[in-house]
């Protein structure tokens, strides 16, 4: 039987290469806000673009905030989604789901790492974990973001740019990326295949 995961349809992401992702590694996939259909969802994928004050505002709308930190499936934010996961985001001041016991802060303009950090980067994944430990360590997935998740104790994968972030999290059944794994290839290919296994 195939597994079913609902992406929730409420932070205004573009989700063609998802889904299409997805489907590649032969699951079904609905788009959803309904708490019914998630609910009855083996795996769970909170994507994610724009704001954080926007996003929250609108999982707010659709009654979801108090729903996904009860979920037990396994959840998947991938970049605003997985930060949406912390206490908190310094863009706008934004209170977050509060899964995850850190913030999200903004990268500084540098010389030689312009804001926003878009493009190719190395993963190294610094933990043992269901999620990576089939992945090559140190292959490069496709990231585009203002804000990072600094090291915590969730890290499981690390990324640099300049400094050290949180690439990859983990906490129970809850796992982030802030790369975009349905942009990345190969590489992102197994990291979804991986995540739907679980």
């Amino acid at each position: 039987m195939k597994k079913k995961v609902a992406i929730i349809d409420s932070i205004g992401s573009n989700m063609a290469s998802l889904i299409f992702a997805l489907k590649r590694i032969d699951v079904n996939v609905e788009v959803t806000n309904e708490i019914s259909s998630i609910k009855e969802a083996s795996h769970i994928i909170l994507p994610g673009v724009g704001a954080a004050k926007n996003a929250m505002m609108q999982l707010r709308q659709k009654e979801l905030i108090n729903e996904i930190s009860n979920f037990s499936q396994p959840t998947l934010g991938i970049c605003l989604g997985m930060q949406l996961f912390m206490n908190a985001s310094l863009e706008d001041d934004t209170e977050c789901l509060g899964i995850i016991s850190n913030s999200c802060k903004p990268f500084e303009n540098q010389k030689d790492c312009p804001v926003p950090h878009m493009g190719w980067n190395r993963v190294h994944f610094n933990t043992n974990s269901k999620l990576t430990k089939n992945l090559t360590d140190g292959e490069y997935y496709y990231f585009v973001h203002s804000y990072y998740v600094p090291i915590c104790n969730e890290t499981i994968g690390v990324s640099r740019y300049p400094n050290d972030f949180s690439a990859v999290i983990e906490r129970d059944n809850f796992f982030g990326t802030q790369f975009h794994p349905e942009k990345s290839g190969l590489p992102g290919e197994k990291l979804l295949e991986s995540f739907v296994n679980l």
